[in-house]
């Protein structure tokens, strides 16, 4: 059942999945096809009401995600339109979504519920997912969407080492795109890289932050070390000089994919937030 998270609101969390290819990105944007302006319209036809979601992470343009998170505050008379009825629990919104999308839509909503007390789609979360693709072999027009290609043959065995030896706390502002008010400090928790059965070289990345363009720079940092270019030690050396470079390339979006958003406990989806506008607004006066 809905539980309220104030006086005349109730609060949904979303879990969906988009194709970027056709997106200008997460954030709506006047006049732009966005994944957040596609999934507030169809909202608005079911609900009514100016809905407004909350995401876990913005993606950028052309970006994936096969595990996204958001959530959605209904007013007393969005409420009463989702459970009038035969859709009496939030559960079958996604159902009614997804009719509204239509089939073979290249955004999807897999699961809605009430969300529990305290929770916040963005600062409860404590980690972010990636997944980055890449083809150094025959072109495969199948993979094009969510594969990038680099045309030289690629060492994963070098790249996974220079991977690994990001891991940890440290400035990453060498792999980030300048953000005014915002902090390049983040806590790399994995960084790895191997090759699937098809040969694709795949690198999972999870923090408990990015900032701008960070994981494409990363990777593309390590198509370098594979590349014979750099070696594992230049990309941390490269990270401690916290300077913008241009000794190695920011990938394509296309091979970007937000996997999955990790949450604490119930009990601590409040906590979590807290600290986590606290420290967000403390960047922000920095």
């Amino acid at each position: 059942m809905l539980r309220s998270e104030e006086a005349g609101h109730a609060r949904l969390r979303l879990d969906l999945a988009y194709d970027g290819s056709a997106f200008r990105g997460w954030a709506r944007q006047p006049g732009l096809r966005t994944v957040q302006g596609t999934l507030e319209a169809a909202i608005a036809r079911i609900l009514g009401g100016d809905p407004q979601l909350v995401v876990a992470g913005r993606t950028d343009a052309g970006v994936h995600a096969a595990g996204q998170v958001a959530h959605l505050d209904l007013t007393d008379a969005q409420r009463n339109r989702l459970t009038k009825g035969r859709s009496p629990e939030p559960e079958a919104l996604a159902a009614r979504l997804n009719g509204v999308l239509g089939p073979y839509s290249d955004v999807a909503v897999h699961r809605v519920a009430a969300a529990p007390d305290g929770f916040d789609a963005r600062f409860s979360a404590v980690w972010r997912r990636y997944e980055y693709r890449i083809s150094d072999g025959p072109y495969d027009p199948l993979e094009r969407g969510r594969t990038t290609t680099v045309k030289a043959p690629l060492d994963v065995e070098a790249m996974d080492a220079a991977a690994r030896s990001l891991i940890g706390l440290h400035d990453f502002a060498a792999y980030c795109k300048w953000r005014e008010g915002a902090t390049t400090i983040r806590t790399l928790l994995d960084f790895g890289w191997h090759r699937d059965d098809h040969g694709i070289l795949i690198a999972n990345v999870k923090a408990d932050a990015f900032c701008h363009s960070m994981v494409r720079a990363l990777v593309g940092a390590c198509t370098r070390v594979g590349e014979g270019r750099l070696t594992p030690a230049d990309v941390v050396r490269l990270r401690d000089e916290a300077l913008r470079t241009s000794e190695f390339p920011v990938l394509a979006a296309r091979g970007l994919t937000l996997i999955e958003v990790g949450y604490p406990a119930e009990d601590l989806l409040a906590l979590r937030a807290e600290q986590t506008r606290a420290r967000r607004g403390v960047e922000h006066l920095g």
